[in-house]
């Protein structure tokens, strides 16, 4: 049984995930509306597979923060409610390191196979990339809510439960399924990162010219690796829960909660970081948006002139 926080430790908690959902969503949507308003960035697939992973990352994060804020308002929600949110969320936690997968190729493509890049990374091919991420991350958990429907009762999807995987897909099959696919992703998303930034390296040494740009792509690989690893901490969370707790007896909530916000929360800091910033191209209209937007306020702000001062 889990133990219920007080009143006091409840409000901060969800005090200090609401402020970091609402910086959060204020930092992305600032991304995602910069994207759109530039018609440069509708013909890169780099950029298009960025903001696919931003609106993805904010859809992840408003689930997961609403569960959390829920579980203390009502502690147990309807379980078709439950089920909708769980594999929303599911969904979306999956698909950033395979997301991190394909912009890995992207960059491999551009520096190692220039001539052949605008053929092979088109705006067509890129929306069919995203397409097949949505299918094969969501596709092995669809079948969680086909062996649920088939082996409970219709009467239980009208319960309310702790809303949390355990509680709603209880056949134990679909663990091990899970953890099989979980492997699955993880090596495919590793290999192919080391195999993007092993190769960009080998490319840098051998050419003389545009090492530049060689570098900033291995930097960035390197980050989709950090933010990979990040990622793949949901995966090992329950074993380090586990461990955390022979460390630290009877603090079980402390240990969820900052689980909670390690595994889902820190690691959605970085992809603003990795183009929002450090790409010199979306940081140039990233600060155009922001100055136009501040000169906006300024204006609304000065108190119109008085025609009898005239």
């Amino acid at each position: 049984m889990l133990v219920r926080d007080t009143f006091t430790t409840a409000f901060v908690k969800n005090l200090i995930v609401v402020l970091v959902w609402l910086i959060l969503s204020y930092i992305n949507g600032t991304l995602v509306v910069t994207f759109f308003r530039h018609q440069v960035f509708y013909e890169d697939p780099r950029y298009i597979l960025f903001i696919h992973m931003v609106i993805n990352d904010a859809v992840q994060l408003t689930v997961t923060v609403t569960l959390f804020v829920l579980s203390y308002i009502f502690y147990k929600i309807n379980v078709s409610f439950c089920c909708f949110f769980l594999l929303v969320a599911v969904f979306t936690t999956r698909n950033t390191p395979v997301n991190l997968a394909s912009m890995a190729i992207e960059r491999y493509i551009a520096i190692c196979k220039p001539l052949r890049h605008p053929q092979i990374c088109t705006v067509r091919r890129t929306h069919i990339v995203i397409g097949l991420i949505w299918f094969i991350c969501a596709a092995p958990d669809i079948t969680d809510l086909f062996v649920t429907l088939a082996t409970e009762p219709l009467s239980f999807f009208q319960d309310s439960v702790l809303c949390i995987r355990q509680n709603v897909f209880k056949d134990p099959i679909l663990a091990y399924k899970r953890q099989a696919f979980d492997i699955i992703y993880f090596t495919f998303v590793f290999l192919t990162l080391v195999f993007t930034y092993l190769r960009i390296l080998f490319v840098a040494k051998a050419l003389s010219t545009d090492k530049m740009s060689a570098q900033r792509a291995r930097n960035t690989i390197l980050l989709h690796g950090a933010q990979l690893a990040m990622c793949m901490l949901s995966y090992i969370s329950p074993s380090m829960e586990v461990v955390f707790l022979l460390i630290f007896p009877g603090q079980i909530v402390e240990i969820r909660f900052a689980n909670y916000l390690i595994v889902y929360i820190l690691p959605r800091f970085l992809s603003p970081i990795i183009y929002g910033v450090r790409d010199k191209e979306f940081r140039k209209h990233l600060k155009m948006h922001l100055l136009r937007n501040r000169c906006r306020v300024k204006v609304q702000t000065v108190p119109p002139m008085d025609k009898d001062n005239m």
